[in-house]
């Protein structure tokens, strides 16, 4: 479900589960979190992108209801957060959901200019934790992140880039191309960057209160009427329980 590559001092990680439009369920959260934690060993910049037309069509969402998953996909996102690599996210499509989560903990965004992302929590009856919530309004604004979150719009790349989400829009070719660039630079003065850019009152995990609503969210009886109402191909009806 995954594959990672080396092109001198970068490695690439490919998420790998295409049949699946490259969702996450905890497997591959797992891998992704072990391949970060070796690339830490001997990279220099890490680039992530995914197999096939879509970065990451998010939680697989026929098999991570659980606190497990929840709790495996904070820590890979801490895995990214904390790493002195710089680490950038190459969309090779759109983003949605646990997606956008994966690419809001990288530090650089490369996006194609026909890409999109979407968080549509609020149409499948879940949430998403504070952190990336936070992280939103941090690099898109307040205006952007409501309507992404509250409306459960898409954002286009050229907005995207507009609002200061995407760093550059391109291919997962002039991803790397850039990250072999970046990848010559001071190591001990990216690390530092890296840093202090991140202290930004964002950092994973949440706090103890705003986890336990969030599982409330993923453990509630509306989350399964968006599991039910996805799978049956109709619009969910939900009871704030």
């Amino acid at each position: 479900m995954l594959g990672v590559s080396r092109d001198g001092d970068v490695v690439t990680i490919e998420l790998q589960r295409e049949e699946r439009r490259n969702a996450l369920n905890l497997d591959l959260v797992v891998q992704l979190r072990d391949a970060l934690a070796q690339a830490q060993r001997d990279a220099r910049v890490v680039v992530i992108s995914g197999r096939g037309p879509v970065f990451s069509a998010g939680a697989d969402l026929d098999g991570v209801y659980s606190t497990e998953f929840l709790d495996a996909l904070l820590d890979m996102l801490h895995e990214i957060e904390s790493m002195p690599q710089p680490v950038i996210a190459a969309f090779n499509g759109p983003a949605l959901g646990a997606g956008v989560q994966l690419a809001l903990a990288a530090d650089l965004r490369v996006l194609p200019p026909d890409s999109y992302l979407a968080i549509p929590a609020a149409k499948l009856g879940i949430s998403v934790d504070s952190w990336t919530i936070r992280r939103l309004v941090s690099l898109i604004g307040a205006g952007p992140a409501r309507t992404l979150l509250l409306g459960a719009e898409p954002i286009s790349a050229a907005d995207a880039y507009s609002f200061g989400f995407a760093n550059r829009l391109g291919t997962v070719a002039d991803a790397q191309s850039w990250a072999k660039s970046i990848a010559e630079l001071a190591p001990l003065s990216l690390r530092h960057l890296k840093l202090v850019l991140n202290d930004d009152g964002t950092r994973v995990p949440s706090n103890q209160i705003e986890h336990k609503a969030l599982e409330a969210a993923w453990n509630s009886a509306d989350a399964e009427e968006g599991r039910l109402a996805r799978k049956e191909k109709r619009a969910p009806k939900f009871q704030g329980r």
